[in-house]
């Protein structure tokens, strides 16, 4: 924790003749963007089993009329298919599970008073008003239209629009996909559920943001925009 924390000190140093006072909010933004580098090549990997998953579903249809009325077979023959095509029907996972630990990090980082025996100076630095070390309970008790009430209203704006947006690519991924739409490939068991509320996950955002450290907060929306960009280009 303390060598994470003098990590984000000494961005905020870099950055500060930039920002000011939100240094050290600028420094989160830019640790998440390398965090999102770095995980790029497995975001280009997922795209690409996408596409291959969706060439298989000629395929995949062909099995459902073979053993469209012994569901276990069905499921272990298409399982075979994806292994034999070398296509993981969880690769797309791999890039969102690896960015839980940074985020724990950060959370936990600006949720705790002392860092190694010391008092947690990150917990005074601000983005504006909003001190991010607080939440947006914290926030509401000086009132709504306060500094820090408007600095987690422009983060509720940003998610939502940035939900909206990855609500319509997912929506119209499905639509360019009529065989997965409709149930036409076999999918491993609760993955089907999954696809189904994918095309809403980016508003549960909101609920992330408005209950974590104004830090960890700003950590969710950058990864979340990120992601929308970065799906716009990979799937086009």
């Amino acid at each position: 924790m303390s060598v994470f924390a003098n990590l984000v000190e000494h961005l905020a140093d870099l950055l500060q003749p930039l920002f000011g006072a939100s240094a050290a909010a600028a420094a989160i933004v830019l640790f998440t963007a390398l965090v999102r580098l770095l995980v790029h090549p497995l975001s280009r990997a997922a795209a690409r089993g996408q596409k291959a998953r969706t060439a298989l579903q000629p395929k995949i249809a062909e099995l459902r009329k073979k053993h469209g009325k012994n569901p276990e077979k069905l499921q272990k023959a298409v399982l075979e298919l994806h292994a034999e095509e070398k296509v993981s029907p969880l690769a797309g996972c791999l890039p969102g599970m690896l960015q839980i630990p940074a985020f724990f990090l950060l959370y936990h980082l600006f949720s705790s008073e002392t860092i190694g025996g010391e008092a947690n100076g990150l917990l005074g630095h601000r983005l504006f008003a909003a001190p991010l070390g607080e939440r947006w309970a914290d926030a509401l008790q000086g009132g709504a239209l306060s500094g820090a009430g408007l600095v987690y209203a422009g983060l509720f704006l940003v998610v939502a629009c940035v939900a909206a947006f990855s609500y319509r690519l997912s929506k119209r991924m499905m639509a360019a996909n009529p065989a997965a739409r409709a149930g036409g490939g076999e999918q491993p068991a609760g993955l089907g559920a999954v696809t189904k509320v994918m095309p809403f996950m980016s508003f549960f955002t909101l609920v992330t943001v408005a209950v974590v450290p104004l830090a960890a907060a700003l950590y969710v929306v950058t990864s979340t925009t990120w992601s929308a960009v970065e799906r716009a280009a990979l799937y086009r």
